[in-house]
C-alpha cells in the first residue's frame, strides 16, 4: 500500500468530507499505513475535541490508535484522555470503566455479560441477586445511566450496536417485535438463537445484535426499555 505523502493528503481531504460512512473507511485506512497513519490520527481525534458529544468516529479512532501499541500513541492516548475516551455518567454512582475497557478491547460477550450486570444494579438488590430483569424495574431506570450504557456500546461498536439502535430499528418496523428479533438476529423462524454460542461476538453482527443482556428478551421488559423516557 502506498505510504507518500500525497497519497495520505488525500486521505486527509477526504476525511474531512461530512459523511460518518466515509470517514470511518478512511480511518481504517489510516491505521493500516502502521507509523505513517498514527499522526492523522492523533490530529483527527485532537481536533474533535471541540465537538459537542463523541461518536463512533471518535471511538473508532481512539481505538484504532490504542491497538496500534505505538509508544506515541500511548503517550498522546494517556496525556489527552487519561481515563478513556468516554466519561461515564452515572445517578446511582455506578462504575463503568471495566465496560469500557472491555468494549474497547472489542470483548463484546464480557461487555454484553457486564452490562446485563449493570442493569441488575441499577434496579437494586432483588435483581443482582436473581440476576434478572423485571419490566417494571426497567421503567424506573435513571436517564442518564441508560445513556451512558447506550454511548459506551454506539462509541466502540462503529454505531452498530446499543439501546438506541435497537429502538430505531424497532420504530423503523413499525414496533413489530418478530421482525425485530429477526433483523438483530435473536431469533430464525420459531428458534430463538442459543446463547451464548449462536450469537456473533464481533462487528460482523447485524445491527442492533448486541447488548443482548440475554433475559431481556422478553417483549414486557424489551418494550420498558426501549419506550424509555430518556430515549424521547
Amino acid at each position: 500500500m502506498p505510504t507518500d505523502s500525497n497519497f495520505i493528503a488525500e486521505l486527509l481531504t477526504q476525511l474531512q468530507v461530512d459523511n460518518p460512512k466515509k470517514q470511518l473507511s478512511i480511518l481504517h485506512q489510516l491505521a493500516t499505513l502502521e507509523e505513517p497513519g498514527l499522526q492523522p490520527l492523533m490530529d483527527f481525534l485532537l481536533a474533535r475535541r471541540q465537538q459537542p458529544a463523541i461518536t463512533y468516529l471518535d471511538g473508532t479512532a481512539y481505538r484504532l490508535l490504542w491497538q496500534s501499541h505505538a509508544p506515541q500513541a500511548k503517550t498522546f492516548l494517556q496525556a489527552h484522555w487519561p481515563d478513556g475516551l468516554v466519561t461515564p455518567l452515572s445517578d446511582k454512582g455506578l462504575d463503568y470503566s471495566e465496560l469500557q475497557q472491555s468494549l474497547l478491547r472489542q470483548d463484546f460477550e464480557a461487555a454484553d455479560r457486564l452490562t446485563l450486570k449493570k442493569l441488575c444494579e441499577l434496579a437494586g438488590s432483588g435483581a443482582v441477586q436473581r440476576g434478572w430483569l423485571y419490566f417494571t424495574e426497567v421503567e424506573n431506570f435513571p436517564g442518564q445511566d441508560l445513556n451512558t450504557l447506550d454511548q459506551l456500546w454506539q462509541v466502540y461498536s462503529e454505531g452498530r450496536f446499543g439501546f438506541s439502535k435497537q429502538r430505531q430499528i424497532w420504530l423503523s418496523n413499525n414496533q413489530n417485535w418478530e421482525k425485530l428479533w429477526e433483523k438483530i438476529a435473536w431469533k430464525k423462524g420459531n428458534a430463538w438463537t442459543r446463547y451464548p454460542n449462536e450469537f456473533i461476538w464481533d462487528l460482523s453482527a447485524p445491527e442492533g445484535h448486541l447488548p443482548l443482556s440475554n433475559q431481556l428478551r422478553g417483549v414486557r421488559a424489551m418494550a420498558s426499555l426501549l419506550t424509555h423516557p430518556v430515549w424521547s
